[in-house]
């Protein structure tokens, strides 16, 4: 029952993601992945995976801050060193506090979380959703690769659909229309 709940936050936390990139606003995706993350970190803390949680509260954190982007000036470049550098205390924590195998691959394919989080970072920074979605690319891009050699078939889903959620907003909203 315990599994079957915490797959049932990852779906509702899948459509957040998924949603988000169908606003128009910047705010509007913003506001929708918030939501995502918020429910992905707790999906990912039922199911032990913690680095998973760790990143996603970050980003929730990040979320935050960047809807109120004038109030806490988060245009300024320190905000996005210092998301950079929670992602890479994060990843050293994957390998020591959490006991993953310092290995060369393991190395590599435990970054690619850390793109996609810092791809989404600088996303952030911009109030035009056509550049979210840019970034919002590399970002399921890397998480896509990173859950497919972690078998994670939930999380494989929501970056397919995703990334065609993207793609369909990019269709829509940010390729240049023909003259009439």
């Amino acid at each position: 029952m315990y599994e079957i709940a915490a797959q049932a936050v990852g779906i509702v936390a899948m459509l957040f993601n998924i949603l988000s990139f169908q606003r128009k606003t910047a705010r509007g995706v913003i506001a929708f992945q918030l939501m995502g993350g918020l429910l992905f970190s707790v999906n990912f803390f039922m199911l032990g995976a913690y680095i998973g949680g760790i990143l996603n509260a970050i980003g929730v954190v990040r979320a935050i801050l960047f809807l109120e982007k004038d109030r806490f000036r988060t245009d300024h470049i320190l905000w996005l060193y210092a998301f950079v550098v929670l992602y890479l205390i994060s990843y050293a924590l994957t390998f020591t506090v959490f006991g993953k195998e310092p290995t060369v691959w393991n190395f590599l394919i435990e970054c690619l979380p850390v793109i996609g989080m810092t791809a989404s970072s600088i996303s952030f920074r911009y109030d035009k959703a056509s550049v979210i979605r840019k970034y919002g690319l590399v970002s399921s891009c890397s998480w896509l690769i990173y859950n497919g050699f972690a078998a994670a078939v939930g999380a494989i889903l929501c970056e397919v659909f995703s990334l065609f959620s993207i793609g369909l907003a990019m269709y829509r909203y940010d390729r240049k229309k023909p003259a009439a």
